[in-house]
């Protein structure tokens, strides 16, 4: 798990060690940029008053406080405009998508500012500006990235004249909304206080100028879409009738559960992103969520846990985090390697604080849960219950992993009433909430493909040789994968999985559906592709049993509802088609 955060004081010795870190990302990734330099910039940001922009510091960090990525970019308030002046990753997370949840981090901060945009300088991706090949595929790379979230160099003026130095660079723009515009005489200042602040050590007063004069018309262009593929969809021929469509039950109300202050990656675009894209194919069938009583949760976590949820969270006055400070001892038969993975053998971990909404909006999210599942017992073949915060991590009487009360697991203990149950868990990070909740059980088989938990979360949970205890020995399945691990080697995984589930024969099936199991989430080191989503979708489609699928996590956001919506194809044409 990472948390991102912003660094206001440069005093602290936790920032300080944060910024030294971030120094040395720096200066590896910009082989241009000298630690003297470095040191400048973050000299110039404990000062705000001396220029008239101000400057952002977001770092990515590990739950060891390890930092994994950088942000330094500039506000200026006059203007109503960021400019991106460095995002670097560690090295050893060039491509774990570090960089992606800075650069949404920094989208949220410039919407809640309602600020005109974000504008930044990009190398150019065309022959006739840069010749070098290598040099050119880097840039195409780094303009494909920020493509996919509508950024697209200005077009039109003469930003692209050789600098002093024969630099060329494009001046990219996002702006709020997907057809976002720029007025000419926003671009006109926004342009010259970046020619002078940024780059005046290498632009005149008369290349300044020129650059302003050449702005024309009323709007600015945006450069034609270059990089964004063509998505594939399901051809709908006909109306599909209502018992062919999957249940759709969202948690609407998810909203007033937002973390701000620690860069959460558990936020409310998450279901934005996936609700954009599922609204794309006409199979799904919404229905408004109903109240279930309390009865229900407290057959899946203790009843006193659950007292202390919500006494915690009702006692949370105006806008307080709340973060464990204390970490009684726990007892485990399993003590992790390393010392920064032994903090959370005595916690479930440091980075999942309670405030006034989160007891409400993770109930909200049961009662989703448990209408969906409701429809699955009332004949639908398929219902989705759409949720956050996820549930997969919150144990018997435990929270944590951005999990609060465990809605698969409530669900499953409702459908149990009913019949035997399989929860088949695929998210990134081992559902350690439902093994834990349903270890002595055999009504309810719990499997789960993620993450070995020798490196991925929650690490003390999760290894091949937890079968279950008593009454439910052999009734959990573990299955922990390899870092790196594709889309063909993740589908032997979910092949064995699916033998157990034909082997147990229940009445019904779960999906804890986890989409950090994507190439470049910032949670996970694995690399499915978006056609992998569908391929896995098929095959669970072919069990042919009455399924409810509940949303646990996924927070590369740029992709998070392509996959999503990948995922609900692959598993509707298998069955239906």
């Amino acid at each position: 798990m990472i948390a991102i955060r912003r660094i206001y004081d440069h005093i602290n010795p936790v920032n300080q060690s944060a910024l030294t870190q971030c120094k040395e990302i720096l200066v590896s990734q910009f082989p241009h940029l000298t630690p003297s330099e470095a040191d400048e910039i973050f000299a110039a940001a404990k000062n705000p008053l001396a220029v008239h922009f101000r400057y952002v510091l977001l770092v990515a960090e590990a739950r060891n406080k390890k930092v994994l990525g950088i942000v330094i970019a500039s506000y200026y308030p006059k203007e109503k405009f960021y400019f991106l002046d460095y995002i670097a990753s560690h090295q050893q997370r060039s491509s774990g998508g570090v960089g992606g949840a800075l650069y949404e981090r920094l989208r949220e901060e410039a919407a809640a500012n309602n600020a005109i945009g974000i504008f930044f300088d990009c190398l150019p991706d065309e022959p006739e500006l840069c010749t070098d090949l290598v040099e050119r595929k880097q840039n195409i790379a780094r303009l494909r990235f920020y493509e996919r979230y509508g950024a697209r160099p200005i077009v039109g003026t003469q930003y692209e004249l050789p600098r002093n130095d024969g630099s060329v660079f494009h001046l990219v723009f996002e702006g709020p909304g997907e057809k976002s515009e720029l007025k000419a005489s926003d671009g006109r200042k926004i342009i010259k206080a970046i020619l002078q602040d940024k780059q005046s050590g290498k632009c005149s007063t008369e290349y300044i100028q020129k650059v302003i004069d050449s702005i024309k018309g009323t709007t600015l262009l945006l450069r034609e879409k270059r990089y964004v593929k063509n998505e594939r969809y399901i051809e709908i021929k006909k109306d599909i009738p209502s018992d062919k469509k999957i249940g759709l039950v969202i948690n609407e109300g998810h909203i007033i559960h937002h973390v701000k202050d620690k860069g959460y990656l558990e936020s409310p675009v998450r279901i934005k992103s996936i609700l954009k894209e599922l609204e794309k194919v006409k199979i799904f069938e919404k229905a408004p969520s109903k109240s279930y009583p309390d009865s229900w949760v407290e057959e899946v976590h203790l009843p006193e846990f659950v007292s202390f949820l919500k006494k915690v969270c009702a006692g949370a006055k105006d806008g307080a985090i709340l973060y464990p400070e204390i970490f009684p001892k726990r007892f485990s038969n399993r003590i992790p390697l390393t010392p920064e993975h032994q903090i959370g053998y005595y916690c479930i971990d440091s980075t999942t604080p309670l405030h006034a909404n989160a007891y409400k909006a993770s109930r909200a999210a049961v009662n989703c849960a448990l209408t969906a599942a409701d429809q699955v017992l009332h004949g639908r073949q398929m219902a989705y219950a759409l949720v956050r915060p996820p549930g997969h991590h919150a144990e018997r009487k435990y929270f944590g992993g951005f999990c609060y009360l465990n809605s698969n697991a409530v669900a499953a203990n409702y459908l149990s009433k009913k019949g035997k149950v399989v929860i088949l868990d695929i998210d990134y990070h081992h559902g350690n909430g439902q093994q834990n909740i349903f270890y002595e059980r055999s009504d309810v088989y719990t499997i789960s493909i993620h993450g070995d938990p020798l490196y991925a979360y929650p690490n003390f949970t999760g290894f091949a040789d937890e079968r279950g205890m008593n009454e439910g020995e052999t009734y959990n399945l573990n299955i922990p994968l390899k870092k790196g691990t594709n889309g063909k080697q993740y589908r032997k995984a979910l092949a064995t999985a699916i033998d157990e589930i034909k082997k147990f024969d229940p009445t019904y099936l779960i999906i804890a559906l986890g989409l950090d199991t994507a190439q470049g989430d910032p949670t996970g080191t694995w690399r499915l592709s978006s056609q992998d989503f569908v391929e896995n979708g098929k095959m669970l489609a072919k069990l042919n049993l009455p399924t409810l699928i509940v949303q646990e996590g996924g927070y590369k956001n740029r992709d998070l509802g392509i996959n999503a919506r990948h995922f609900f194809e692959g598993l509707w044409e298998g069955y239906y088609m």
